[in-house]
């Protein structure tokens, strides 16, 4: 039997492995789950500008008022709205249709609870047992009067674009800043440029005419290099892109160059850490970020937490530990005192407050600290054998380990694929323990 969640909903190629009749079922599933602890029986859907966008959106209504929900639905939206008005709007779920930064003929189905979290493994694991229950589903349906009903909502985007703002100190001003947006086609075309308008801004937007196939083509946060020419061309201050559901952020500095994830991260802590916002004293990153950012944290006494890879595991550490910041190398960057998954406009408006508040350019600003050399191999195997039960692969680890390296080994979730990283300060030392530990895995993992 087929998996249907990954690791960021369900996601894969429109019209194959999500058709319609998967995304009705789907949301049938998700109705019969939610239903347990329903209160409001409205359900919030917004989605990207992809063409498919419009088929699983009608797929998912059918769905949902099959079982009895009525739906609300905003059209095109950032996947954070979607988790900030699920809630703001006392929904009991809600739903984005994105697959984030794919190709346009992939799309994504990514559920929030009421409260506007992502679910958890468990919850997702009840959604597809119910799914696959034949029974279950037959008889949720509802008849006559218990039929759901739903209605197209337009004037929401005003309720984000406060909230958004709200993020931004009342005491600064983006007056005399050139800024440079990049909105991939997607779901931020509409509410970025406004925010950076109103805030004062001189704005300058490309890629913001989406046509249900453009989104994320050669453009947005997938391809910076087009927004860096715009920002030297321009002479502007800054430029920001986007992917086509407006979670990831990538940043370029006046001179074109794109600022890597974890000095972002990093400069971003320790600025709110100087402003007493950074709770904790501590953020969290994923178990992919650079050791150099560690160490530059703990010499700014920020302590740092690691998770899995994937924002709403970020999320998870946050909330267990009692933070509020934290993100992925990649450009999923978490404030939750604003927003419980990562916020493209959020986070850049973190990077012009904190641009605000000193005497920098954002390529100084934003660059403060080196990071180690890593490598990364993958070794295709055949048999996704648990690693601590190979023998002498703990010796082994702990043996590159005493050399100072941090090393990550982990089995691709989607291929048969094992990815080796091994990082430290020594690019020598870690090309001779990459090639002794890649030897090793292939030998152990083939015979």
């Amino acid at each position: 039997m087929q998996k249907l969640f990954g690791t960021d909903g369900v996601r894969g190629r429109a019209g194959k492995k999500l058709n319609a009749v998967t995304a009705m079922r789907l949301a049938m599933a998700a109705g019969i789950y939610f239903r347990k602890n329903s209160i409001t029986n409205k359900f919030l859907i917004g989605k990207d500008t992809r063409r498919s966008g419009y088929m699983i959106e009608n797929a998912i209504v059918s769905g949902l008022t099959a079982v009895g929900y009525d739906v609300r639905q905003i059209g095109p939206m950032p996947t954070p709205a979607i988790s900030f008005l699920t809630e703001d709007m006392r929904c009991d779920a809600g739903i984005m249709i994105s697959a984030s930064h794919n190709p346009y003929f992939d799309n994504g189905i990514k559920f929030f609870d009421s409260f506007g979290n992502k679910l958890d493994e468990s919850a997702e694991a009840k959604i597809e047992e119910i799914y696959h229950n034949e029974e279950l589903i037959e008889e949720n349906q509802k008849i006559e009067f218990s039929i759901g009903r739903s209605k197209r909502v337009d004037d929401v985007i005003g309720r984000y674009i406060v909230h958004i703002k709200n993020s931004f100190p009342k005491n600064l001003t983006l007056k005399g800043k050139r800024v440079v947006l990049d909105t991939a086609n997607g779901a931020a075309y509409k509410v970025a440029p406004t925010i950076f308008t109103e805030l004062g801004a001189d704005v300058v937007v490309i890629n913001d005419k989406p046509n249900g196939s453009n989104i994320n083509l050669n453009c947005g946060a997938m391809h910076p290099e087009i927004l860096g020419e715009e920002v030297r061309k321009l002479r502007a201050d800054v430029g920001f892109a986007f992917d086509g559901d407006a979670d990831r952020l990538v940043v370029v500095d006046e001179h074109g160059n794109v600022i890597d994830g974890d000095k972002l991260l990093g400069k971003l802590a320790t600025y709110l850490n100087t402003q007493n916002r950074l709770k904790g004293c501590a953020m969290c990153a994923t178990v992919m970020s650079n050791k150099a950012l560690e160490d530059y944290l703990g010499e700014n006494e920020v302590s740092l937490l690691r998770s899995n890879v994937g924002d709403k595991y970020v999320l998870e550490i946050l909330s267990k530990k009692g933070l509020n910041f934290g993100g992925e190398q990649s450009g999923h960057i978490i404030l939750s005192d604003y927003v419980k998954t990562g916020d493209a406009l959020i986070s850049s408006l973190a990077v012009m407050a904190c641009f605000l508040r000193s005497n920098e350019p954002i390529s100084k600003l934003f660059n403060p600290f080196e990071l180690y050399p890593q490598l990364q191999k993958n070794l295709s195997v055949i048999n996704k054998i648990p690693l601590n039960n190979i023998s002498g692969y703990e010796e082994f680890v702990k043996k590159i380990e005493k050399d100072g390296i941090r090393v990550l080994i982990r089995y691709s979730g989607t291929e048969n694929l094992l990815r080796i990283l091994l990082e430290g300060k020594d690019e020598k030392i870690l090309e001779k323990h990459m090639s002794e530990i890649y030897s090793f895995l292939k030998k152990t993992l083939n015979d």
